[in-house]
Order: structure tokens, then C-alpha cells, then sequence
């Protein structure tokens, strides 16, 4: 339990770092008033817009402000759309969690079993035919992958559409888009994890008594390789989340990523602060979760830490 609390203090501690810095930062890139306002506007009018906006108090006045926001969940309105930015963000929300979803259990399917096949029948034909796959998927930036998929798919076959979030169909190019380098990085850290395992002592004494690779994958292999792939499906996983900014904007997703770009255009503070936020507590705890679930699935680790407290 001392453990536990420790960790969910440093959560909150990064989460309130996080809101810091971006509160900050944004006051960095410019004066919000002056992209709102007309260019035939007088200095009066500025004034008053930015009085209107609480922009003219004192910096730390705002910071405080923008604190006591979080903590009550009253994150303000948003400076170009004039709507609470929770209505704004909670439009947004289903769309993005769509496409983080999808695009995990594409990465789970077929990223945590096509490591353990290349692994198991490594030095195979099946070896040579996976890893140009997991190679090219590591190499390629989320854009181009993107890009690519449109030109082949939508463009020139015709087989789904380019942009937008209108069906089903729509979802499919951002998932295979957004899962891709995931896809590989789960593959290559099962592979590695498995290999490991596969020199243990154990398997070779599971294997001299005949027993069959799906047995010993099942009942041997995964649960002792199972605590580097749980990390990296955690980190994947917040990951996807936030590198979901790119993926939206290229397929028009009507996503918190998408509004993310769209927000920092317009310099809307509130929203911006209130996405990144978000964003960033949703990555910390997913994290923590992770972190927590390894003394459920490996229980010395959890004696390990408290033996060591």
C-alpha cells in the first residue's frame, strides 16, 4: 500500500507539472486578442476584449485561476468557439478514443503473436517473411504511412474513403495508420522478450519431455515474458492516445488531436491547456495502471519493492 500511494502521489505531481509548464508556455507564443480581433480594431477594443477574457490580471492571478479550474473541472470557455471547454472536449473525446481502441487491439492481434511466431521459429522461412514487415513498420513515420495508405486505398483503388469520420469504413486507414509503428515496436519487444524465455532452462527441459510448442507457448513462455510486453502495451497505449494528433489531422478525424492543432493555431489557451491536461494525466495514469499490474501478474516483484522499502 506504501507503494501505491507513492506512486499515485508522483502522479499527481507530474499531472500538476504538466499544467504548469503548459500554462507558461502558451503565454510565450503571443497575445490570443490580437488574432480575435478585426485589423481595423482600436487599442480601446483590444483593451476591452482582453479585460473581457481576464487576460489583463497579473500572470500569477491567472495561473492561480487556471489552478482552481482543475481542480473544481470548470476548465473555462474556449476563446473562439464561446462554448465550455468540456462540451468542446467531450464532442471530441468518443472520436479519439475510437481510433486509440482500434488501433490497440490491431496492435495487440497481431504485434504480440507475430513476435512470438518470428521468435519460436526463429532462423525459418516464417522469420525471414516477418521481419522486413516489423522493420519497414518501425522505419516509417505515421504521416507517411498515412499518406501512403490514402494514394493506394482511397485514391487510386477506391476501396474506402480518404477522410472524415462518416462510418465504420472511415475508421479503418486512421487505426491501420495509428497501430502501425505500434505494431512493431510490440512485435519487436515480444520477439526479444521470448528468446529470452526460450534459453531458460525450463524450456529446454519442457522440450526434451516432448512438449508441444502451443503448451509450452501458453503455459511456460507467456506468463514469464509477459512483464516486458505488459510495459510496452501500456506505453503503446498512452501512446496512441497522444500520437493520435498527426494521424487525425492527416484523415480530417474529428478528434482531441485534431482540435489540439486547431487550438494552438488559434492560440485559444483554455482549450489547448485543458487538452494537453487531459492528455497528459490520461498518459500518467495508464502508466501507473501498468506499473501496478505487475505484482498481479509476477507477485515477487511486488514483494521485491516492499522488501526493499
Amino acid at each position: 500500500m506504501l507503494y501505491v500511494g507513492q506512486r499515485i502521489i508522483q502522479a499527481l505531481v507530474s499531472v500538476f507539472g504538466v499544467a504548469t509548464i503548459i500554462f507558461f508556455i502558451l503565454r510565450l507564443t503571443g497575445d490570443p486578442v490580437l488574432l480575435m480581433v478585426p485589423q481595423n480594431a482600436t487599442a480601446e477594443d483590444i483593451a476591452v476584449l482582453r479585460h473581457a477574457l481576464g487576460l489583463d490580471q497579473p500572470v500569477g492571478l491567472q495561473y492561480l485561476s487556471f489552478l482552481q479550474q482543475i481542480l473544481t473541472g470548470n476548465l473555462g470557455y474556449s476563446y473562439v468557439q464561446k462554448m465550455p471547454v468540456m462540451d468542446i472536449m467531450m464532442d471530441r473525446i468518443p472520436y479519439t478514443i475510437d481510433l486509440a481502441m482500434s488501433a490497440l487491439i490491431l496492435t495487440v492481434i497481431i504485434g504480440v503473436p507475430m513476435g512470438m511466431i518470428t521468435a519460436i521459429y526463429k532462423g525459418t522461412w516464417v522469420e525471414k517473411v516477418c521481419m522486413p514487415f516489423i522493420l519497414v513498420g518501425q522505419s516509417m513515420p505515421a504521416f507517411w504511412t498515412g499518406i501512403l495508405l490514402i494514394m493506394l486505398l482511397a485514391v487510386k483503388l477506391r476501396w474506402l474513403p480518404s477522410s472524415g469520420a462518416e462510418n465504420l469504413q472511415s475508421l479503418i486507414l486512421p487505426a491501420i495508420t495509428l497501430a502501425s509503428l505500434s505494431i512493431a515496436t510490440v512485435a519487436r519487444m515480444t520477439r526479444s522478450s521470448v528468446l529470452e524465455q526460450l534459453g531458460q532452462d525450463y524450456v529446454r527441459t519442457a522440450r526434451s519431455k516432448g512438449v508441444g510448442v502451443p503448451r509450452l507457448l501458453y503455459r511456460h513462455l507467456l506468463r514469464n515474458a509477459s512483464i516486458p510486453i505488459i510495459t510496452i502495451l501500456g506505453l503503446e497505449c498512452a501512446n496512441l492516445l497522444g500520437g493520435s494528433v498527426v494521424t487525425e489531422t492527416i484523415f480530417a478525424w474529428p478528434g482531441l488531436g485534431q482540435l489540439t492543432i486547431q487550438s494552438i493555431a488559434a492560440r485559444d489557451f483554455p482549450l489547448v491547456q485543458a487538452v494537453v491536461v487531459l492528455g497528459a494525466s490520461v498518459y500518467i495514469f495508464i502508466n501507473l495502471m501498468t506499473d501496478l499490474v505487475y505484482g498481479w501478474v509476477d507477485p515477487r516483484i511486488k514483494l521485491g519493492r516492499e522488501t526493499s522499502q
